[in-house]
């Protein structure tokens, strides 16, 4: 029996990409067939990126943020104000990336515990080192996947509002949106 890796580079890929998730849920929430999906991303290249390399990449990642959210999810995404969509889509990718999620819930919580005022970059690296522990069949990257992880996941905390900016890494509260946290806690969503 195969065991699931808890812990995958797939974050590397995107950003939360708001513009591109707001299109991608609004397909989901049509409920495309396949050959509509592939004449929309590949064909009609609704995301406007440059090679279709990155079409398909990114469209995959991010349907893969928000499918198992369901349809209200997609549609607070596709319709909510840039709070609520951003918060959303953060949702998707933290539910998507291990990797995300728990450098969030341990690291960056037990920051907060500390009333520190930023994210010192070594942070990072002590949580990848800690993630052997809880992830034996972790691949082994190098020095620069990790930096391209830190950099992704850095860039999201800072669009979710989690940090003030990647250059300063200054800590900030975020009150998630009740609609979406009610949401979540009804779909027994208590990770996310």
């Amino acid at each position: 029996m195969l065991v699931a890796k808890l812990y995958t580079s797939t974050i590397t890929s995107s950003s939360l990409r708001l513009r591109e998730s707001r299109i991608i849920a609004g397909l989901l929430m049509n409920d495309v067939s396949p050959e509509e999906w592939k004449r929309e991303i590949k064909d009609k290249n609704v995301l406007q990126m440059g090679s279709p390399e990155s079409v398909n990449r990114v469209s995959l990642l991010l349907r893969n943020r928000l499918e198992p959210l369901g349809p209200s999810l997609w549609q607070m995404v596709r319709d909510g104000d840039r709070t609520l969509a951003t918060q959303a889509v953060f949702a998707g990718a933290v539910k998507e990336s291990r990797l995300l999620g728990d450098f969030l819930d341990i690291t960056v919580r037990e920051q907060r515990l500390l009333y520190a005022e930023k994210l010192e970059p070594l942070l990072w690296n002590e949580f990848i080192a800690g993630c052997r522990g809880r992830d034996p069949e972790m691949p082994h990257w190098s020095d620069a996947t990790i930096q391209k992880l830190r950099s992704a996941v850095f860039s999201m905390l800072a669009e979710a509002g989690y940090l003030k900016d990647t250059r300063t890494l200054q800590l900030q509260n975020v009150f998630v949106v009740p609609q979406l946290s009610a949401y979540l806690r009804e779909q027994g969503e208590t990770y996310v």
